[in-house]
């Protein structure tokens, strides 16, 4: 198994992510980009962008959470940003290559899943009236 894992203040590449995964026996590769929307169900109004903060092992976490979906010939590349995005922006991605279809979907689909609900970082939201509300405040370390 491959895992690359890491967070990024500088905005995410995912032809870069995908070329890490990239293998000669993968017959199947599964992408997933998350972009910042101008809108959530916490806003009271427009969204115009999100803060990301980071708990100091984060990186450490992210890793964890990748190599928890070892598996022979699989390939995993995780990349989430921290500060500062705007509505359109790239937060996080997540590409996985296997063998066949069927098992690049499940770990791509389960390695954001376990992101969202575990990795300790944390995005305070700005709507355009300047009010701001904290979303997401994952797992306490």
């Amino acid at each position: 198994m491959i895992v690359r894992a890491r967070l990024s203040e500088a905005p995410l590449d995912a032809t870069l992510i995908l070329a890490e995964v990239a293998a000669a026996d993968a017959g199947a590769t599964a992408l997933f980009v998350g972009t910042v929307r101008d809108h959530d169900p916490g806003a009271a109004g427009e969204v115009v962008r999100l803060e990301y903060t980071a708990h100091p092992d984060a990186d450490a976490v992210l890793e964890e959470l990748a190599r928890a979906l070892d598996g022979e010939g699989v390939r995993i590349s995780v990349s989430h940003r921290i500060g500062t995005l705007a509505v359109g922006d790239v937060a996080i991605v997540c590409a996985v290559s296997t063998a066949h279809r069927a098992q690049a979907f499940e770990l791509c689909r389960e390695l954001v899943e376990r992101v969202k609900a575990e990795l300790p970082v944390w995005k305070k939201q700005i709507e355009a009236d300047g009010s701001s509300s904290w979303v997401g405040l994952g797992r306490a370390l």
